[in-house]
């Protein structure tokens, strides 16, 4: 069974890539979104919630996971994030090989894997084409900096785990600038969606362990 084309689209924070995300959905194109899941994971009841609350005590509050306690512990230590990251990303990743097989079935013509870390795990080789969001750095300060529970010492924090987004576009395919406001995204994702649509698809077999 042949599989559909798989777009990785990733982007350093505050760069835009949630609402880029939205606007392929609004053209059609499905979009698994990786940090979504890795929330239902780690909520009461979630796959990796009593794992992680067994390795990260200090993170459970009234018998919930605090991610924002949890970031706080992990992203000041590889050695913990590496441990976190061990429980999440094999689940996630079964996730997203259950989400482009369930399209593969529908005969969808192409799908999203919206991965933050893609090529800090790796996973680009797991897709046809990678897109990265980008915003110069003035416009994605204020945009981080804008969000609930975020100061310097955070984003300074996540920066320090993440490939800079200069970095980012330099091993991307396509990038897709959020700096001149949403028109101009609309028509360039439109044009990527068209490119993606007529594009072969060759990871899904090889690299997702189907034929």
């Amino acid at each position: 069974m042949s599989g559909p084309f798989v777009l990785g689209l990733t982007g350093a924070i505050g760069m835009g890539k949630t609402q880029t995300a939205a606007v392929f959905s609004m053209f059609g194109v499905p979009v698994f979104d990786s940090d979504g899941a890795v929330h239902a994971l780690l909520a009461p009841g979630g796959q990796a919630s009593k794992d992680v609350a067994v390795m990260f005590p200090h993170a459970v509050v009234d018998g919930v996971i605090d991610r924002k306690k949890l970031g706080s512990i992990v992203f000041k230590s590889a050695e913990k994030l590496h441990s976190l990251e061990a429980i999440l990303h094999p689940l996630v990743e079964d996730m997203q090989k259950q989400f482009i097989a369930t399209h593969a079935r529908r005969r969808t013509k192409a799908v999203v894997l919206d991965i933050p870390l893609l090529f800090e795990t790796g996973s680009d080789v797991k897709t046809d084409m990678v897109a990265c969001v980008y915003a110069p750095g003035f416009v994605q300060r204020p945009r981080v900096l804008a969000r609930p529970g975020m100061d310097d010492a955070r984003m300074t924090a996540i920066e320090n785990n993440q490939f800079s987004g200069e970095l980012k576009c330099q091993l991307a395919d396509y990038v897709i600038s959020t700096r001149a406001g949403r028109a101009e995204s609309l028509r360039q994702v439109r044009e990527l969606v068209k490119i993606i649509n007529n594009s072969s698809a060759n990871v899904w077999g090889p690299h997702w362990g189907r034929n």
